[in-house]
């Protein structure tokens, strides 16, 4: 809004600013804090008033999370409405690339929604059907890589460590791109068991792909470093802006102990906000570097639940693997803190990959 409007003054003067992308993505970045910390308390009791018992706690989990019966859940809907006003104040309305991040943004989020209200309804753990939430992923994560390939007609695959694409993959890069949209979703979600724990390293992914993002929308600095040339993407920045932003206030509330939970509709539509944004910088395989604190979560997983059913033992004491270093013995806020220092230092190898091309 704040664009348009400066721009029918044609960036006269001071509107002249709105014009540098780095200053509406300060902009969107202070909004989203601010707007996130003023909403935060009112938004904390109504969910509390509305859910009664708050977020069903598992009793086969940690003896220590018993003691968070009653904290409400969906703090992510106090996120997602701090991104959308930011974003309403500080993007280009005209950007397709920022609407299919939008898109699966708020698509995730309303599929998290449903499933964070059906386990506050039901009291159970079990949410909507994984098959019905999958193909409701894909499907909006579809419909955003085919916009994203649409604009900037690139269906290339580039790897880190080596200059220019490696195979074009046409059509068929949509469903990798789905793919890739779907899993940093659902990875993100599987992380956000502990106070705090998805949210420090959402934050840090996001300030990671702003650089990533801005660099490749850079006509000077996308060649000069090897990296895809991709006009508009650097908008996409103000989005993870936004984010950071939204992210630091929310976790002034998360901090242990946690007065309010993100949710899954927080963990999925952050966590496929960041696969998008990938996608658009074309750096999915980075991504895979600087949110492996995700990938670690997801496949443990995985490994526990495939080695659990063909041999009847588990790999890890509990999976995912954070609630594993609890039952080890590790204080919760020892996992929380340890994890997101690997967290930073992925995000600085994820970094480092754009000079040594």
């Amino acid at each position: 809004m704040l664009y348009w409007i400066a721009e029918q003054f044609h960036f006269a003067g001071l509107f002249n600013l709105f014009r540098y992308i780095t200053f509406r993505t300060g902009g969107a970045l202070f909004t989203a804090l601010l707007i996130g910390l003023l909403i935060g308390p009112k938004a904390i009791a109504w969910l509390r008033v509305r859910q009664g018992k708050g977020q069903p706690i598992r009793s086969d989990g940690p003896q220590t999370h018993l003691a968070k019966v009653g904290t409400p859940t969906m703090g992510g809907l106090m996120m997602l409405v701090a991104i959308a006003l930011s974003m309403l104040l500080w993007m280009d309305m005209t950007n397709a690339f920022v609407w299919a991040c939008l898109l699966v943004l708020f698509g995730f989020g309303l599929i998290g929604f449903l499933d964070d209200f059906d386990k506050v309804t039901k009291r159970s753990h079990k949410g909507v059907s994984g098959k019905a939430r999958l193909l409701a992923e894909f499907l909006v994560a579809g419909a955003a890589v085919s916009i994203i390939v649409s604009v900037s007609g690139d269906t290339n695959l580039y790897l880190p460590f080596v200059k220019g694409p490696v195979i074009d993959l046409g059509w068929f890069y949509i469903l990798f791109g789905a793919t890739v949209i779907v899993g940093a979703g659902n990875a993100v979600n599987l992380t956000d068991g502990l106070d705090g724990l998805a949210t420090m390293p959402m934050i840090v992914s996001s300030m990671t792909f702003l650089v990533f993002v801005y660099l490749v929308g850079n006509a000077k600095f996308a060649p000069y470093l090897g990296i895809p040339y991709i006009p508009g993407a650097a908008h996409a920045a103000i989005l993870c802006a936004a984010i950071m932003g939204a992210g630091l206030a929310f976790l002034w509330f998360n901090a242990p102990p946690a007065a309010i939970f993100m949710g899954d509709t927080g963990s999925l539509a952050l966590g496929g906000a960041l696969g998008a944004v990938a996608v658009v910088a074309h750096h999915e395989i980075v991504l895979a570097l600087v949110g492996g604190l995700f990938v670690v979560e997801a496949l443990s997983v995985i490994i526990q639940v495939f080695w659990y059913k063909r041999t009847g033992r588990r790999v890890f004491r509990m999976a995912p693997i954070h609630h594993h270093f609890e039952q080890l013995g590790w204080a919760e806020t020892k996992v929380v803190i340890r994890f997101w220092i690997i967290s930073f230092a992925l995000a600085l190898a994820g970094l480092a990959t754009l000079k040594l091309r």
